[in-house]
């Protein structure tokens, strides 16, 4: 298995560089960390007395590996999760915040294993998660990452502008979906065919 840094590693190449998309509600962002994380842990790196766009384009992949793993892996407390889903879960956490909890807690339930949904990975949760983990091995963590893919799509239903996180240009699968089967195996991928059956209704 992979070490907590390589996992946050993977996931500062998976985000990139700097961009500042005027449809991105996260605003400007570097390495995968947004003007708004930077704010909240007061990262002034050019000490100019604010955090702005400059002190977002001087953030090292260092020091965004050492933010996420500080403050979406182990304050978050992803480490109480068995290590097959740690991964998945902490990809999800610096995309979508406490909804990757969430998403984990409403599944499961649908796996018969009632927890609150309020986004806070506490001892009932990860002891939840460890005996669906048992019962359902790898399949739990598939049905996670369906489950992240289909978060993906209900928020493009829902907002037009972030339909190209979910969709290329030319048609195909976005970083959204492909970032979700990053972590589901092959034979739940969805084809050419159901992606395109799936995203019909956006024109």
């Amino acid at each position: 298995m992979k070490t907590v840094r390589q996992i946050a590693e993977g996931i500062v190449a998976r985000e990139g560089g700097f961009v500042n998309d005027p449809d991105d509600p996260g605003g400007a962002t570097n390495y995968g960390v947004t003007i708004h994380t930077m704010r909240r842990l007061g990262l002034d790196l050019d000490r100019d007395g604010d955090v702005d766009i400059a002190d977002v384009r001087q953030l090292t992949r260092a020091l965004a590996v050492d933010i996420f793993i500080q403050h979406y892996f182990t304050k978050p407390r992803i480490n109480l999760l068995s290590e097959a889903l740690q991964a998945t879960v902490f990809d999800m956490q610096v995309n979508a915040g406490s909804n990757a909890i969430k998403i984990l807690q409403r599944l499961l339930r649908d796996f018969d294993h009632p927890v609150a949904v309020d986004g806070a990975l506490g001892p009932v949760t990860a002891n939840a998660a460890r005996l669906a983990h048992r019962e359902a091995g790898a399949y739990l963590v598939d049905a996670y990452g369906i489950a992240r893919r289909d978060y993906y799509f209900r928020i493009a239903d829902r907002r037009p502008a972030s339909r190209k996180y979910a969709r290329t240009r030319r048609g195909g699968k976005g970083g959204w979906i492909r970032r979700a089967e990053e972590f589901i195996s092959p034979r739940f991928h969805l084809t050419d065919q159901q992606f395109q059956r799936r995203v019909t209704a956006w024109a």
